[in-house]
């Protein structure tokens, strides 16, 4: 397209009524705007803008968004301003051109920051309109089209991979499904061109085979339509390169194992076309098991609607059919630009844009841009499970969703006080994968929180998200409650008075943000005691034998209140710190403890003559005078580890499980460790009240002749 004629007359032949005069102001501003600038491949850079406006205008776009594709980079790369745009065109084609121009440079380098903070600007414009957007993918799938004259490998690469990471899962988002397929193709020629090579030699040679195959088969097709007495339209197209190639991937085949590189579209009046349609296809073709999806009945969150089916069709041929209705097809091809929602500059965020409200959600609680990256991509890189709440309520989630996602997914709020689920009616453990058509129903607590080990399952950033937060906000209250302690007992040992004024000199020191974020680093173990007494007041360093007794005697007189960490019964912590029992020596209740501030995790708990505390020996300060608080309300359950070795005959793992159980042991996990024609090892975990009881299931179990050795575990 290279005249103004030739746009004003495209515009019109879908908007009678354009406003020909605002067009034609903003090729004129543009063309003067740019000038004589130059693009790397020598044309003016006008025709760049020009052509961005064509790519809107085959999305039958507003007046609006056409004149925005026009001005997008004047603001950044002419003399032109936002002032005089806004004066000439107007307010909203003013706030259209700011929302892209902030874009301009959605990069990633090698830092990670720069471009999440970017992409965080993307979502934000696209948010209050997404014609912004529009026009961001329509200027880079120009950019990506004459990719190949930009000089740079390092440059073509960044974009390439920005283009596949970034904006080819957004235009699918939107539901405009080609221009995806062509971003992604374009990328795949630079990022792996051998590869992409390697297919389009095998299509080509494909198609000197038979060269009309596509058209014969279309033909075929509808006569077969036809003559089951309905009209449609039929065409056929190959799978692009890099969607053969990402299949290959996928199932691990080679190119000669694929039998369904062509892909037929079949346009029909309506609904009820679609199913005759269907029918009439595995009616005169066989069907292929496992191909069969209906998105008329169960959309795509972007408002894709087709039936979708496979066929050993004419000629044998193994082949896609997608069966739509012209709307649909409609749809299909334009995504969001076919509903002109951009009409009211505004996103739909309860119906099918809910997930732009939903990654806004992750973005005001991400602790910062990389993990809201993170947690974005999630959302957008997966394939799609739809399931039901009990009341019919529709959710479409990433494809290996758990039911803590359905939860999240749901409300935030039902994800963190989510306790159990029911799938199909029967209850089923939260890391349970959901399947298609799956109805799921959360049981709640008002008493439950996120649990840190859902992480671990959940796919859709929205739930790690706000798992992710909670942890982080009960960490960090934890810590600094235990790091105000720590600080409050030292200075009393040292004599002084303690309060948040003193420590003004040391948080300028440590470049904390406020007093309480010392205490966390404190309670962390990332700053200790002393480091913060001697920064407080510099100078002053008091003899050793004052600073053990600071430090190491400080938490002997602290006491457990009620609403503490009623998780470890022990006594000498602050409640509700972070503490953990070592895995290197089990300790129960009954065993001598001492605790052990341990970076990054609060406090950790090992029995006294565990020999791990010999790493410790020269860090007094991190020593922690510490025992067991059991008492009525503490729990009575513990987990002790024994080493079992049994006589390899029928009945000695029996009598081993009879032992424990009738000394009123539970055996929560069992390990073979070692195995031999007469013996057989295991490492057993039994949940036990406290030393004592441990012991006395270890004399038991000796008391068996079946038992060659038992001893309680101290290590790994």
């Amino acid at each position: 397209m290279n005249r103004q004629a030739d746009l004003l007359e495209r515009v019109r032949e879908y908007d009678a009524d354009v406003d020909e005069g605002l067009l034609a102001r903003a090729y004129d501003f543009s063309l003067k705007a740019h000038g004589a600038q130059r693009r790397e491949s020598g044309d003016p850079y006008f025709s760049h803008p020009l052509e961005v406006a064509g790519i809107i205008t085959d999305m039958k776009l507003d007046a609006a968004t056409v004149v925005t594709a026009l001005l997008h980079d004047t603001v950044e790369d002419t003399l032109a301003t936002l002032d005089q745009i806004d004066k000439e065109f107007g307010a909203e084609i003013a706030r259209l051109v700011d929302g892209v121009t902030k874009l301009s440079r959605l990069e990633i380098p090698e830092e990670s920051s720069p471009q999440a903070e970017n992409f965080r600007k993307l979502l934000l414009a696209m948010s209050n309109d997404l014609r912004v957007l529009l026009v961001k993918l329509a200027d880079r799938l120009h950019n990506m089209r004459t990719l190949h004259f930009v000089s740079k490998p390092d440059k073509r690469r960044r974009i390439a991979r920005e283009t596949m990471e970034i904006y080819a899962p957004l235009a699918e988002r939107i539901g405009m499904q080609d221009m995806k397929e062509e971003l992604e193709d374009l990328a795949f020629l630079e990022l792996n061109p051998e590869a992409r090579r390697s297919v389009t030699a095998r299509l080509d040679f494909l198609r000197e085979q038979g060269s009309d195959l596509v058209e014969r088969i279309s033909s075929e097709l509808q006569e077969t339509l036809k003559t089951g007495g309905l009209g449609a339209w039929v065409s056929g197209r190959e799978k692009r390169p890099y969607s053969i190639w990402r299949k290959m991937e996928r199932k691990n085949i080679s190119f000669e194992q694929l039998s369904d590189v062509m892909a037929f579209r079949v346009v029909v009046d309506t609904v009820a076309d679609c199913y005759e349609a269907l029918g009439l296809m595995h009616g005169s073709y066989s069907m292929v098991p496992g191909r069969f999806k209906d998105y008329v009945s169960t959309p795509k969150r972007n408002r894709y609607r087709s039936v979708h089916t496979t066929l050993i069709g004419p000629e044998r041929q193994r082949i896609e059919v997608q069966i739509r209705t012209r709307e649909m097809h409609e749809v299909a091809e334009l995504g969001v630009a076919a509903h002109w929602q951009y009409k009211q500059n505004q996103v739909n965020a309860e119906g099918e844009y809910r997930w732009i409200r939903e990654l806004l959600e992750i973005l005001d609680h991400a602790s910062n841009p990389e993990e809201f990256f993170e947690h974005t991509k999630l959302e957008m890189f997966q394939d799609q499970v739809f399931c039901f709440t009990p009341r019919g309520d529709l959710y479409a989630l990433p494809r290996g969703a758990t039911a803590v996602d359905f939860a999240y997914a749901v409300h935030t709020e039902v994800g963190d006080t989510t306790v159990g689920a029911k799938i199909n009616g029967r209850i089923a453990p939260l890391r349970t994968v959901l399947e298609n058509g799956d109805q799921v129903e959360i049981i709640r607590s008002k008493a439950q929180t996120p649990q840190p080990t859902w992480e671990e399952f959940v796919v859709t950033g929205k739930a790690r998200s706000a798992i992710r937060r909670f942890v982080r906000n009960q960490e960090r209250a934890q810590y600094s409650e235990l790091g105000r302690a720590i600080l409050e007992s030292v200075f009393r040992q040292e004599g002084r008075t303690f309060s948040e004024k003193a420590l003004g000199n040391a948080v300028k020191v440590f470049a904390a943000k406020a007093v309480e974020d010392l205490y966390a680093r404190v309670g962390e173990g990332l700053v200790s005691a002393r480091q913060v007494i001697d920064a407080a007041f510099p100078g002053e360093k008091p003899s050793r034998r004052r600073r053990l007794r600071a430090l190491t005697g400080a938490f002997s007189r602290s006491k457990t209140r009620k609403g503490g960490d009623k998780s470890i019964p022990i006594r000498g912590l602050i409640p509700g710190m972070a503490v953990h029992l070592a895995a290197c020596c089990h300790p129960l209740p009954g065993d001598r403890i001492v605790g052990i501030v341990t970076e990054g995790k609060g406090v950790t708990v090992h029995t006294i003559d565990c020999e791990s505390l010999e790493n410790f020996a020269s860090a007094p300060e991190r020593w922690l005078d510490v025992s067991w608080d059991v008492g009525p309300d503490s729990p009575s359950i513990q987990v002790g580890r024994i080493d079992v070795v049994l006589t390899n005959e029928p009945g000695s793992l029996s009598a081993l499980t009879s032992v424990i159980a009738k000394n009123m042991g539970n055996i929560s996990n069992l390990k073979i460790t070692n195995r031999t024609p007469d013996f057989f090892e295991f490492l057993v975990d039994v949940e036990v009240g406290d030393a004592k009881h441990l012991s006395n299931i270890v004399a038991a179990l000796r008391a068996d002749p079946m038992m060659q050795t038992v001893t309680r575990v101290r290590g790994v």
